[in-house]
């Protein structure tokens, strides 16, 4: 427990980022250090997902109910 009552301040040190980050335009969410490595799965999955739905959406249309074949 002694490793959060002694613990530096970072609170100054995120609001010079998130500032700074703001007059360049850069977007909030896209900022950190982390963000690449949180936002790729998330934006592969979002994307991924939505191809997929679009995909299928123009077999059913013309009449496949499957997602290869004829069937």
């Amino acid at each position: 427990m002694a490793g959060f009552i002694n613990r530096e301040n970072r609170v100054p040190y995120y609001q010079r980022l998130f500032q700074d980050g703001q007059r360049h335009a850069v977007r909030q969410w896209n900022q950190t250090s982390k963000s690449r490595i949180l936002l790729r799965p998330y934006l592969v999955l979002l994307f991924g997902s939505f191809a997929g739905s679009m995909y299928m959406m123009g077999r059913l249309v013309l009449g496949h109910k499957t997602w290869f074949g004829k069937g």
